[in-house]
């Protein structure tokens, strides 16, 4: 009885860890990104990953790997999509000049694009009126959250593309993991799709001129992405994906920015101003909505 109460008590608060660890991808921006190129890094964290949930899976001795080729193929199609794309994509093209907020905003469209697909292609899956209210509700708060941060930087086509090819990539990946992707140990699951992402992103590296500079911050920066980000922040994606509605999982990426502008106020000191509190309310509202619908 104890066991299914702690289950129960997991499953509950799982949402909120992973929308904690997931928030926490701007403090790795901000450490690394001034001392490395996208992929590059990416790269490294990449490989860092694979060995760390290799290790893992070693000494657990009880992970199970996929049965079947198919489903290794849809693990590497999901590793490519979710982990190579996107992260690909966000961090290029906020490289590339886009302002970070209006990056984070694009791809932060996400749950409507899932809601307007699954409307029209599933008739099992629909989405209600209360749930579409709080999908653009959210849009909404995000704006009044990102408003600031959208200033500056060179909003050019390419990287316009590479943040739009990260939101499809995201999208995508969601729904290709409910339509096809089984059940199986997130830490095996984890571990493919990774592999694939490096060897999607590997040669990219070549088209980068500028090199690693090595230093605490870089290194502190690695270590987060591959502890917190992958290990924790895309398994507990991969769970949730796993156990719930594809609308319903994706709206928490609505408190993904409020609570990231928390930790950049509590930790760099950045300004906080009323329409950010009043975007942050209403983004709570919005994932209320569309998880209650």
């Amino acid at each position: 009885m104890s066991v299914a109460r702690n289950d129960g008590i997991w499953l509950r608060v799982m949402p909120a860890v992973f929308v904690l660890i997931w928030s926490t991808g701007f403090v790795v921006a901000r450490l690394g990104m001034p001392h490395a190129p996208p992929m590059g890094f990416l790269s490294w964290r990449y490989a860092l990953s694979i060995a760390a949930i290799g290790a893992w899976i070693v000494l657990s001795r009880g992970a199970a790997w996929p049965r079947e080729a198919r489903q290794w193929f849809h693990l590497a199609v999901l590793g490519t999509l979710q982990h190579g794309g996107y992260l690909g994509g966000v961090w290029a093209a906020v490289k590339a000049g886009m302002p970070a907020g209006l990056a984070a905003l694009i791809v932060c469209l996400q749950p409507v694009l899932t809601a307007a697909w699954l409307s029209w292609r599933s008739e099992v899956h629909r989405v209600s009126a209360r749930q579409w209210a709080g999908l653009w509700l959210g849009v909404g708060g995000l704006t009044l959250v990102l408003w600031h941060r959208m200033q500056g930087g060179a909003l050019g086509m390419g990287s316009l593309l590479l943040a739009v090819g990260a939101l499809l990539s995201i999208t995508i990946g969601t729904l290709y993991q409910k339509r096809f992707v089984q059940p199986v140990d997130v830490r095996t699951a984890n571990l493919v799709q990774l592999a694939a992402a490096l060897l999607v992103t590997l040669p990219l590296t070549l088209l980068e001129h500028e090199s690693m500079h090595w230093n605490a911050h870089l290194w502190s920066a690695l270590a987060w992405s591959v502890l917190a980000l992958t290990l924790g922040g895309s398994s507990l994606l991969y769970l949730l994906i796993q156990r719930g509605a594809a609308t319903e999982v994706t709206s928490l990426f609505y408190l993904v920015p409020p609570c990231t502008a928390v930790m950049a106020w509590i930790g760099f000191g950045e300004t906080i101003t009323p329409s950010m509190w009043l975007g942050m309310a209403l983004c709570a509202t919005a994932v209320f909505l569309v998880r209650r619908g």
